[in-house]
C-alpha cells in the first residue's frame, strides 16, 4: 500500500492559485505577495514559496526587482480554456412552439458542448412562468452560471439582467437602450418589403400577428416598420392591424374568428411558424383559400415553408451566423472581456404562392 501523500500549505495554496487563474479571476497583473498573504489569510513565507511553485510550472513570470509576477502565456491559455456553465432561459419549452428556433438552440448547444461547455436549459421556460419577471429573475438567480443565454426575453427581464454581474447575450428579445449583447435576425428591412408588396397588390386590411413581448409595452423594430409603412400609404392604423390576444391555441382561434367576423383582413402576416400554421388550420376549415381570399405571410424562418408548392411567403436568414455569434460572445466571456456587441443577421422577404392581389368577390 502507497504511503499518503502529505501536502504542504505552500503547496496548497499553490493548488489554490491556480485554480484561480484558470477561473480568470487576475488579468495579467498577478496581486503582490503581501495582498495574497492578507487575503489568503497566510504568512507571506508561505504565498512566496506557492508563487516559486507556480513560476516553476511557467504559469507565472516575474517581472523583475520589486515589480509583481504576471501570468504568463501559458497560465493565461489555462485561464482561457476553462469551462463555462452556461444555462439557457427558453421562451417556450415545447419543440413545435417555434420548430427553426429549436434547432438553432439544439445547434448552440451541441457547438458549446464540443467547445468543452457545460450548457444546460433552465428547468422552467418563460412561458411555464407566465412572464412574470420577479418569477423569472428569481428562477436565474437562483441557478448557478457563468453566463445566461436568454431567448426572445422582454425588455424587463433583459433589463434586470443586464443590471447583474453574470453575463447575458439576448437571443432574440428586446434590447433597446440596454448595454447587453444581442443576436438573432434583424427584419426590419424585410417587414417594411413585405407590406410595401402587399399595399402595392392593392391590401390595406392588413393584420400583423406578434406575441405580447412585442407589442406591448410599445410595439418596436418589425412592428414599427409595419405600422410606418402603412401610414406612409394613408392607411390608418390601430389595434386592428396589431392586436392583442392571449398566446395559447384557444386564445389565437378566438382572435381569428374575431378578425375575420365583420371586417375581415385581406393579408395576414404571422410571426411565428406555431402560430402560422394555426392560421392556416383555421382558414382551412372555415373555406377561406390562400391567397384568392387572404394574402398570407410567414414572419419566420422556416425549412419547411421552401418545400410546399406554390412556396409560402416567407422571411429568410442564415441561422448559421447566429450559432457563430453565440460561441464567439461565449469565448469572450470566458476569456474575461466584455462583450456587449448588437450583432443582428440581415433578413429578406421571400415572396411566395401565398400572397396575390386583393380578392373581389
Amino acid at each position: 500500500m502507497r504511503p499518503v501523500q502529505r501536502v504542504s500549505l505552500p503547496e496548497r495554496v499553490a493548488t489554490h492559485l491556480r485554480e484561480g487563474i484558470k477561473q480568470g479571476h487576475w488579468g495579467d497583473q498577478f496581486p503582490g505577495e503581501q495582498q495574497l498573504a492578507r487575503d489568503l489569510d497566510v504568512s507571506r513565507h508561505t504565498v512566496r514559496r506557492a508563487l516559486q511553485i507556480l513560476e516553476k510550472e511557467g504559469v507565472l513570470g516575474g517581472h523583475g526587482q520589486g515589480r509583481s509576477r504576471g501570468i504568463t502565456a501559458a497560465g493565461a491559455a489555462a485561464a482561457f480554456q476553462r469551462p463555462l456553465r452556461v444555462n439557457i432561459l427558453r421562451h417556450d419549452a415545447r419543440l413545435t412552439d417555434n420548430p427553426q428556433t429549436s434547432m438553432v438552440l439544439i445547434e448552440i448547444m451541441h457547438s458549446l458542448e464540443a467547445a468543452g461547455h457545460q450548457v444546460s436549459y433552465l428547468k422552467k421556460s418563460q412561458i411555464e412562468l407566465k412572464h412574470d419577471v420577479a418569477r423569472l429573475t428569481r428562477h436565474l438567480a437562483e441557478t448557478p452560471a457563468d453566463a445566461w443565454v436568454v431567448e426572445c426575453g422582454s425588455h424587463p427581464l433583459l433589463e434586470w439582467c443586464a443590471s447583474q454581474p453574470t453575463p447575458c447575450l439576448a437571443l432574440y428579445g428586446r434590447t433597446a437602450g440596454l448595454p447587453l449583447a444581442r443576436t438573432g435576425p434583424d427584419a426590419v428591412l424585410a417587414y417594411g418589403v413585405a407590406t410595401r408588396q402587399l399595399i402595392a397588390l392593392g391590401h390595406r386590411r392588413i393584420v400583423l400577428v406578434v406575441r405580447e413581448g412585442f407589442r406591448r409595452p410599445t410595439p418596436e423594430g418589425c412592428e414599427v416598420a409595419f405600422l410606418e409603412e402603412l401610414k406612409a400609404h394613408g392607411i390608418p392604423t390601430g389595434v386592428y392591424n396589431l392586436p392583442d390576444w392571449e398566446e395559447n391555441s384557444e386564445g389565437f382561434n378566438r382572435l381569428m374568428e374575431r378578425l375575420f367576423k365583420t371586417t375581415p383582413p385581406t393579408a395576414l402576416i404571422i410571426d411565428e411558424t406555431c402560430w402560422f400554421i394555426a392560421a392556416l388550420a383555421f382558414l382551412v376549415r372555415c373555406g377561406i383559400r390562400v391567397p384568392e381570399q387572404v394574402s398570407l405571410v410567414s414572419g419566420d424562418c422556416e425549412t419547411i415553408l421552401d418545400v410546399c408548392h406554390p412556396g409560402f411567403a416567407h422571411m429568410r436568414w442564415d441561422n448559421s451566423f447566429i450559432v457563430r455569434r453565440v460561441m464567439h460572445w461565449v469565448d469572450a466571456v470566458r476569456k474575461g472581456k466584455a462583450d456587449r456587441k448588437i450583432i443582428n443577421i440581415p433578413a429578406e422577404f421571400v415572396p411566395g404562392g401565398s400572397i396575390g392581389p386583393v380578392w373581389t368577390p
